[in-house]
């Protein structure tokens, strides 16, 4: 009684505590009729919330997929609509893997609207970027007017895209497009405005043969260039045969004279879909990157390369290291992500692409091509300055 007398004097001070003590230290006493009753209703109402909960995380995320898949549509009109312009009748071939069947569906809605020779095919995933398709999918290309690809690694640079261009067929590859970057970021530029500002630049370009890039974190190399191959047709606009883009788009680049380059590249951006902790060191000499340092990347980059190597002829295994590309970024609604084909595309940054440059030119025709991008970079044109660490100043 002493024991109980002391429960009631101190159930005011610790009311909450108690209730909830009182019954779970008795479990085995029978319960009354009222209070199973009581306890019957807690539970009856305890699911009711439940099933209530449960079903407001089914509308919103029926509302988030439905949002989702409208943006997905809006953002394939305009690739189908204002990028590719494609007309009626014209055959269209919509090429992508298992990571992208979302964007390969909406690309296909948004085509039928169109023409209705529409084709949508899936084909396995590549290992690399510039790994050839397989032989059906490269035979059908060369059927088509239009080939839009959407895949998780490039076909850019590749022969089976070289073949479709050549037979007339105008191309937009999306390497590493994911749904998120397919509806944000780069893809909603107005790429017209990039087309004026990308011919503007012709003009600055004009009769420069050197380049000069430099960072903060060590960057300093040199090469030549032919000032008539610039490439400033990377746009976004794609609508008349044999032209090729990438999406998102929006960035000058050339094909360094093969030999010319010397110096060290700091890769402090993306090394193809990898947003770098710590910055990648190339060393390279007449054109060949010669040694790679840095963190576990740098490792996996050599095996890459080597893997891409053992394919050759022992006398052409160098050239996989060819470094075949300059770039710098035109788009202003581009960001930093972790997706290069996103990230080289960022105004203000510039990349170097290691590889196959047979596509601009070259004579590396070896079936890899990855680029680095630096973030903050200054970069010359002989004696003119057009970026400054990271800010476009041309």
């Amino acid at each position: 009684m002493v024991i109980l007398q002391d429960f009631i004097t101190n159930w005011a001070q610790f009311e909450g505590v108690c209730v909830f003590a009182l019954y779970m230290v008795s479990p085995f006493r029978r319960k009354s009729k009222d209070e199973k009753s009581e306890i019957e209703d807690d539970l009856e109402i305890d699911e009711v919330v439940e099933a209530e909960v449960d079903e407001e995380e089914i509308i919103e995320k029926e509302k988030m997929d439905f949002n989702l898949e409208a943006a997905l549509l809006e953002s394939a009109k305009r690739v189908t609509h204002t990028c590719m312009d494609i007309r009626r009748g014209e055959n269209v071939l919509i090429v992508c893997d298992p990571t992208t069947g979302e964007i390969g569906q909406a690309l296909h809605r948004a085509a039928t609207e169109r023409s209705d020779r529409v084709l949508l095919i899936v084909m396995p995933k590549s290992r690399h970027h510039g790994e050839e398709p397989p032989s059906p999918v490269a035979n059908l290309m060369r059927q088509q007017q239009i080939v839009i690809a959407p895949t998780r690694y490039s076909l850019t640079h590749t022969r089976a895209i070289r073949s479709a261009v050549k037979e007339g067929a105008r191309v937009a590859t999306m390497p590493g497009m994911t749904p998120e970057m397919f509806v944000e970021g780069g893809m909603t530029a107005d790429f017209t405005q990039i087309k004026k500002n990308l011919s503007e630049l012709s003009s600055t370009l004009r009769r420069k043969r050197l380049i000069h890039v430099k960072d903060s974190n060590g960057t300093d190399i040199e090469f030549e260039v032919s000032w008539r191959d610039w490439k400033l047709d990377d746009n976004g606009i794609c609508n008349r045969p044999r032209m090729i883009t990438n999406l998102p788009a929006g960035k000058a680049f050339v094909l360094p004279r093969e030999g010319s380059m010397n110096g060290t590249i700091f890769i402090d951006g993306t090394w193809e879909s990898t947003l770098l902790e710590e910055p990648l060191e190339l060393t390279v000499e007449n054109g060949i990157v010669i040694d790679i340092k840095g963190d576990s990347t740098a490792a996996q980059i050599r095996q890459q390369f080597g893997e891409a190597a053992s394919r050759l002829r022992s006398k052409d295994r160098e050239m996989v290291w060819t470094v075949a590309e300059f770039g710098f970024g035109m788009n202003p609604n581009a960001r930093m992500t972790g997706h290069v084909l996103e990230d080289e595309k960022q105004l203000g940054t510039c990349y170097f692409s290691i590889g196959d440059n047979s596509s601009l030119g070259g004579s590396a025709a070896v079936g890899i091509h990855i680029p680095g991008v630096i973030s903050k970079p200054s970069v010359w044109l002989d004696d003119t300055q057009i970026l400054d660490d990271g800010v476009f100043i041309a």
